[in-house]
């Protein structure tokens, strides 16, 4: 009985319509960074994203409002899973740790999540890419201030508190922030460093954050 009520509660995979969108949105997200750090994000049409993934410029529409969604399809991929992982974050933990917490066990989901689409490297690449490129780059620095405000919401909300009287997660957020895009910046000009290399620079500049804010330096 129990076996059955087991089976049954299970969510029903996905069916072949489905999978073969999910395969046809795949396939265009991963045309179009092969494409990107081929030639360039200013050189590369739609047409062509279309063309190299077999299908019209009409079907890329049906999934994508343009390439500059394309580019950053895997990004929001990445910050939904963080942003989960917050949330499962336990009660007692405090927000730094929490943060730390959400960051690391994201990124060890982060081969399975972004690996089964791209190769790791070329979603690096690609990040690599949005930041050299000034158009992207807006549009990067835009999404990191909203991820960091739903951050802000969420560990307000852990913490029981008022986000409209209380700066304390909007302040936390905004120096986890910079801890983040500072080491990928420094993982960035290390050249061959690879993802592990990256998850550790991560994880030793979090375990500076609080230090570097309460302690003083020179004792």
């Amino acid at each position: 009985m129990h076996a059955i009520e087991d089976a049954g509660s299970r969510p029903a995979p996905p069916g072949l319509r489905e999978r073969k969108k999910r395969r046809t949105r795949d396939t265009l997200i991963r045309c179009a960074l092969e494409l990107f750090a081929l030639q360039g994000y200013e050189r590369t049409t739609v047409d062509a994203i279309a063309e190299a993934a077999d299908v019209s410029p009409r079907t890329f529409f049906r999934y994508f409002a343009g390439k500059e969604e394309v580019a950053f399809a895997l990004q929001d991929s990445v910050e939904s899973s963080f942003c989960a992982a917050l949330r499962e974050r336990p009660a007692a933990e405090s927000p730094l740790a929490a943060l730390r917490g959400a960051v690391l066990t994201s990124w060890d989901s982060l081969g399975e999540d972004v690996g089964s689409v791209v190769p790791l490297e070329l979603h690096m690449r690609t990040y690599r890419m949005i930041e050299s490129t000034p158009a992207l780059l807006a549009v990067h620095l835009r999404r990191l201030s909203e991820v960091e405000e739903r951050l802000a919401h969420e560990i307000a909300r852990r913490e029981g508190l008022d986000l409209a009287t209380d700066p304390r997660p909007r302040v936390l957020l905004a120096a986890f922030g910079g801890v983040m895009r500072v080491t990928g910046r420094i993982w960035g000009e290390q050249g061959g460093a690879g993802m592990t290399e990256l998850r550790g620079i991560i994880a030793d500049h979090l375990d500076q954050l609080g230090p570097a804010l309460a302690e003083n330096w020179r004792t």
